[in-house]
């Protein structure tokens, strides 16, 4: 909007933006004044929606009915946003004492986007830790038969992947020892990015009882894990957008298929950068077909100076962004304690 827009063509928009989030209603003049505090006449209202909508702020769908937000409309109402409600004390203390009760990461995250769209009546998604901030923390071998092996790799920010080799050999318990303790001092306390180089090192200088062994397991690592990591995350709530299922311009069926492959939710979420800011992004600002006319509210969430990934809901435009960012907000700063233990 213009530098030169006075403040009440503001307070008009934010009212109708209000009102519509509110009762999902056309806004008419009348009802604003009503409503809202304005001071002036339905008059001088009708003047400044006239306005509004010549900016592209609002529409009129029909010509006998009020008005609706554009998504122009909704991005100044949410640039606007100077503050947000903050959850009363009964519902911080409720969602600490659920997140506390995970048992590991994934079911951290799993509360933690089951309460986002119980919150919010949204969508919500969580992505489980990438690799590429994840330190090695130890790997695990496991015999399962004499010649087949589990790696189990556990990270510092929770993650655990398991993957299953065949080590061409048949090993006896104090190898499979011996090839825990070499993949050990390769990996731990590396990222697996910086790991990689260290065991690509492995195989000329393993002991050679135990060399094929080593380099299945390290070649089975790099290509799995770092030259293609499999991203994953959590979902919950995606019955909820059955109820604003004729609020999608592109339909229902494609949202829910985003939600499903997980292909682009993931892409979203990998651009959060920092836990503690909130991403709105609306409708058409959404690079993926298939998200155009649905809202996302993201933030990241993680340990201190270290994003682990992002989570956050989708919704249809019109959702509640007021509550909304509070929530989400609330949500991944909690995990975040229940995640570093404070």
């Amino acid at each position: 909007m213009a530098g030169s827009t006075d403040q009440r063509r503001a307070e008009v928009l934010r009212a109708i933006v209000a009102d519509y989030i509110a009762s999902h209603e056309p806004v008419g003049s009348k009802a604003l004044v009503e409503r809202h505090r304005l001071g002036v006449s339905s008059a001088t209202i009708r003047n400044d929606m006239a306005v509004l909508e010549s900016e592209g702020y609002i529409v009129q769908q029909h010509a006998s009915s009020g008005r609706i937000p554009t998504e122009k409309g909704y991005r100044l109402f949410v640039d606007s946003l100077h503050e947000v409600k903050p959850l009363s004390p009964v519902e911080r203390r409720a969602i600490q004492s659920f997140l506390e009760d995970g048992v590991d990461l994934e079911d951290v995250l799993r509360r933690g986007v089951q309460l986002l769209s119980q919150l919010t009546r949204q969508a919500a998604v969580a992505q489980l830790p990438t690799l590429n901030v994840s330190r090695v923390r130890h790997c695990e071998v496991v015999q399962l038969t004499p010649s087949r092996i589990l790696l189990v790799l556990i990270t510092d920010t929770g993650r655990v992947d398991q993957r299953n080799v065949d080590t061409d050999i048949e090993l006896t318990a104090d190898q499979v020892a011996r090839l825990r303790d070499v993949l050990n001092q390769a990996l731990v306390c590396k990222t697996l990015s910086d790991a990689s180089v260290s065991m690509a090192d492995l195989a000329a200088n393993a002991p050679s009882d135990i060399r094929t062994a080593v380099i299945r397991a390290s070649t089975t690592l790099i290509e799995t894990l770092v030259e293609a990591p499999s991203e994953r995350m959590v979902l919950a709530g995606a019955s909820n957008l059955s109820r604003v299922t004729g609020d999608f311009p592109a339909g229902l069926p494609t949202v829910l298929d985003a939600l499903e492959e997980q292909v682009v939710v993931l892409r979203l979420l990998s651009g959060v950068t920092a836990h503690g800011a909130v991403h709105v992004s609306i409708g058409e600002e959404n690079q993926d077909d298939q998200l155009r006319g649905a809202s996302i509210v993201s933030t990241g969430y993680g340990a201190t100076g270290a994003t682990f990934g992002g989570m956050g809901v989708v919704g249809p435009t019109y959702m509640d962004y007021p509550g909304t960012i509070a929530k989400v907000q609330a949500v991944a700063r909690y995990v975040s304690r229940v995640l570093g233990g404070n």
